[in-house]
């Protein structure tokens, strides 16, 4: 097991998803984030079940850092209650582990 993570977000337009990677990536919260476009998600809301167009965020980070990632995410987001799916990275190519820890570099 590794201390890096994946974070699972999605947003309902690409600026949004744009930005929100942008800010996470710049902010040294995450390594990368991949923007995955045009996925339909359905979903119960207010007692009613939904169908919309949504964007996914793959989040690339740390366990460290996943607290300041949610919040930027809660901060950053237009709905009410964000997606925001912590998954643990059990192993991976160990040139790429030290390329995510490299590239986080925000305070923890």
């Amino acid at each position: 097991m590794t201390d890096k993570r994946i974070v699972l977000t999605t947003t309902g337009s690409e600026e949004e998803a744009g930005r929100i990677a942008h800010r996470l990536v710049e902010g040294g919260l995450a390594a990368c984030v991949n923007i995955v476009p045009h996925v339909t998600s359905v979903y119960r809301w207010k007692d009613k079940v939904e169908k919309a167009g949504e964007w996914l965020l793959v989040i690339k980070t740390t366990a460290g850092m996943f607290g300041q990632v949610r919040q930027a995410i809660a901060d950053l987001h237009s709905y009410e209650f964000p997606e925001c799916i912590c998954l643990t990275i059990e192993d991976g190519s160990p040139n790429y582990l030290q390329w995510i820890a490299e590239s986080v570099t925000a305070e923890e």
